[in-house]
């Protein structure tokens, strides 16, 4: 599910669900701010201010770094390293080269900082019609840049399983723009969604701490 309307085609979005869940508040004043955004195929935490001053608050604290992520992968292949810090500059492909992808990130001198620090939790290995070396990674990014985890993990050779963008080809994105999911693109994707999620938040000038275990679909694939 997307975060907030991105075309005026009547999609659902969770900004319209949360709109209606706190029909109430709304009603008597308050509104719905989204703080850290998620991409549609990836699951987890959402922060959500219900005011106006609570909305202020924390798009300040972001904005200075106070909110510290934290997400789970599942990655392609084992890495070498138990943990390891990832500093590539990420721009938009478009702006430097041909692209297929309007949206699609690249590492490049010329782009933003983007760091990110990752620790392997688990290697453990699965037969499947595209490898059978997989790695569960926890992943803690000090900026927040687009698609930062999706770009750093397949610069460093472990792409996400299921992500038809910065998986093993681009043209898996392009593929299920045209066909939906296939059984073609389950051969070569595995998953039907990029195995990202957002585990944990932790706003230390508030004292809150907000934390998701993974999902069913990918924690039943990864026990089965």
């Amino acid at each position: 599910m997307e975060a907030h309307p991105s075309k005026p085609n009547g999609r659902r979005t969770l900004w319209h669900e949360l709109r209606d869940i706190l029909a109430f508040e709304i009603a008597n004043g308050g509104q719905v701010s989204i703080i850290n955004r998620l991409d549609r195929e990836t699951s987890g935490l959402t922060l959500v201010a219900k005011s106006h001053a609570a909305a202020r608050t924390f798009h300040q604290i972001m904005e200075q770094r106070g909110i510290e992520k934290e997400y789970l992968a599942l990655v392609w292949g084992w890495p070498i390293h138990d943990e390891f810090t990832i500093e590539v500059p990420l721009l938009h492909q478009r702006d430097v080269e041909p692209f297929r992808i309007y949206l699609k990130q690249i590492g490049h001198p010329d782009g933003a900082l983007a760091s990110t620090r990752f620790k392997v939790e688990r290697r453990f290995s699965k037969a499947t019609s595209n490898g059978d070396q997989f790695a569960i990674v926890r992943c803690f990014p000090k900026t927040g840049r687009m698609h930062q985890i999706r770009v750093h993990l397949s610069e460093y050779g472990h792409p996400i399983v299921g992500d038809k963008i910065y998986g093993p080809d681009e043209g898996c994105y392009l593929e299920f723009i045209e066909t939906g999911w296939t059984d073609a693109l389950a051969r070569r994707l595995i998953l039907p969604r990029q195995a990202l999620h957002s585990a944990a938040l932790h706003v230390a000038a508030h004292a809150l701490s907000f934390k998701s275990p993974l999902p069913e679909d990918l924690a039943s694939w990864i026990k089965e």
